[in-house]
C-alpha cells in the first residue's frame, strides 16, 4: 500500500478524487484536507448526514433552521453563526447525501460573509483553517460517542 505526504494511501485519494471534483473558476480556490477519525462510519455518519443539526459538531453554528422541514436534496438551512466570525448567517443548500457512500454534499447560496476586502488568499486561508476546526471537532464528538459507545458495551 503507498501512502502520500498527507498520510492518505493510493484507495483513500483514487475514491476523493471520485467524489469531490470541483471546476475552479477565476475567483475561487481549491484545496482537500483529510482528516483521520477513530470512529465507527456509522457514528460519524449520523452527525454529518443530519443537514438539520450543524451545531452537533460545527463549534461556530449556534442553531440552524431548514426551511420547509424536509431534509432532501434541495432543502435550504439557514445557519446562524456564532459571534466572533465574519457572519452572522449562512444559507446553504444540500446538494447530495448518498447514504450509501456517506457523502453529504452543500452548496452556499446566501448569508451574511463579511469577507470583501480580504484577498482571494485571505480568504482561502481562512475557510480552510475553518473547516479544519470543523473537522477537528467532527473527530472529537466522533470518537467521545465512539468510547460512550464501548463503555456502555462492557457495563452491560
Amino acid at each position: 500500500m503507498a501512502i502520500t505526504g498527507d498520510g492518505a494511501n493510493l484507495p483513500e485519494i483514487d475514491y476523493i478524487k471520485r467524489h469531490h471534483k470541483h471546476e475552479v473558476r477565476a475567483y475561487q480556490c481549491t484545496s482537500s484536507l483529510l482528516k483521520r477519525i477513530k470512529a465507527p462510519v456509522h457514528l460519524v455518519w449520523s452527525l454529518v448526514r443530519r443537514f438539520d443539526q450543524p451545531q452537533k459538531y460545527k463549534p461556530f453554528v449556534s442553531g440552524c433552521n431548514v426551511q420547509g422541514g424536509d431534509l432532501e436534496i434541495g432543502s435550504v438551512r439557514e445557519v446562524n453563526v456564532r459571534s466572533g466570525l465574519p457572519a452572522t448567517t449562512s444559507t446553504e443548500r444540500l446538494e447530495l447525501l448518498n447514504e450509501e457512500e456517506h457523502i453529504l454534499g452543500m452548496r452556499i447560496v446566501g448569508g451574511d460573509h463579511r469577507l470583501q476586502g480580504n484577498t482571494t488568499d485571505e480568504t482561502c486561508y481562512f475557510v480552510e483553517a475553518l473547516v479544519k476546526c470543523n473537522l477537528k471537532s467532527l473527530a472529537d464528538v466522533s470518537e467521545r460517542l465512539a468510547v460512550q459507545d464501548s463503555t456502555e458495551s462492557i457495563v452491560q
